[in-house]
């Protein structure tokens, strides 16, 4: 199922929002639940799964509202992501450290498309598991996918093999570092470089101690920031696509406003204008608007294709899972900080 169906028809009065909004609510209860009693596996990838075992129950009258929550609460999600990071420690961790995240993600983005391509995955899965392998997981799937047309199925896969790969990666993060003789700030600095998701991070981060951890979720974060640009560049190329097509009606913004919402608010952050309560709080907020908009996405798939196109999904995980851990390494070890 593509875009023509689930989020088909996200524009909806209030009343016929109200059964989709409910629904969402639930599922977005039942992530949470779940991952209370599950932490290594984050709300995100939960959230996704659930949509997808529970969509053939989802009422036909929920279906619009469904649609609305998901597009509105993605993009809402994003914009607060920017209260996560402010310019200050991006610049504390020096130019060197921020060179290398910058090559790490451009390398590793360009090099996942290209193995997709060469893979003949489509080209909506590439795109995704660039993206999220790359910059931030499933949270980066979900707010490229906003901007582009792809499968459900293609979502569903891209966060599947977030989850697998960078499970994987919290095992095998501090053994390759004790391996390679690296401190607690250098094998924070590699796992923040390479690992997808912000949890994922903090948990192969966690077995070097605080100075590690502390390293690598500044170091993921700066890798956040890159979100922005690489949305809109992908939102300019799509446009000008359908502009040769002449396909004008159908063309996204050349940036997206919620881009911007979520550099405006990375500059309140660095300005010091939020309240500390308020940024706590909106870590948790943040992760409410994803997981409810992932449970949405989860609803529009079709779980026989899904297995049946995963193969090759497997393999661009596992191959981009190994170029994002390499491009790091040498990129930090360039600038010497590994």
């Amino acid at each position: 199922m593509g875009k023509h169906g689930l989020l088909a028809r996200p524009d909806t009065e209030w009343p016929d929002r109200l059964p989709g909004l409910a629904v969402a609510l639930v599922g977005t209860g039942a992530a949470f639940a779940v991952s209370s009693l599950v932490p290594v596996v984050s709300a995100l990838t939960v959230a996704v799964v659930v949509g997808v075992l529970v969509s053939r129950w989802i009422p036909d009258r929920a279906t619009a509202g469904l649609a609305w929550t998901t597009k509105r609460l993605l993009r809402a999600g994003v914009v607060l992501l920017g209260l996560q990071l402010g310019l200050e420690q991006v610049l504390g961790l020096g130019p060197g450290v921020v060179l290398a995240v910058v090559a790490t993600v451009l390398i590793a983005f360009f090099g996942t498309l290209a193995l997709g391509r060469m893979l003949g995955v489509s080209r909506g899965l590439g795109l995704l598991v660039a993206t999220g392998f790359s910059i931030c997981g499933a949270s980066a799937i979900a707010a490229m996918d906003s901007v582009t047309d792809n499968d459900r199925e293609d979502v569903a896969t891209g966060v599947t093999l977030v989850t697998l790969y960078g499970s994987a990666a919290i095992a095998a993060m501090p053994l390759l570092g004790g391996w390679f003789g690296m401190g607690p700030e250098q094998l924070g600095a590699w796992t923040g470089v390479s690992v997808h998701e912000v949890a994922q991070v903090v948990a192969a981060a966690s077995p070097a101690g605080a100075a590690a951890v502390a390293v690598a979720v500044v170091v993921k974060l700066t890798r956040v920031v890159l979100l922005a640009p690489i949305v809109a560049g992908v939102s300019v190329q799509r446009r000008r696509e359908a502009g040769r097509r002449g396909d004008t009606g159908g063309r996204p913004p050349i940036v997206p406003l919620f881009v911007l919402g979520f550099l405006a608010m990375m500059l309140l952050r660095s300005a010091d204008l939020v309240p500390t309560g308020v940024l706590e709080m909106s870590k948790t907020v943040t992760t409410l608007l994803f997981a409810a908009a992932l449970f949405g996405l989860g609803t529009g798939v079709n779980l026989s294709r899904l297995v049946r196109t995963g193969r090759r999904g497997l393999v661009l995980g596992g191959l981009s899972t190994g170029l994002v851990a390499l491009a790091g390494y040498a990129a930090l070890a360039s600038a010497g900080a590994v």
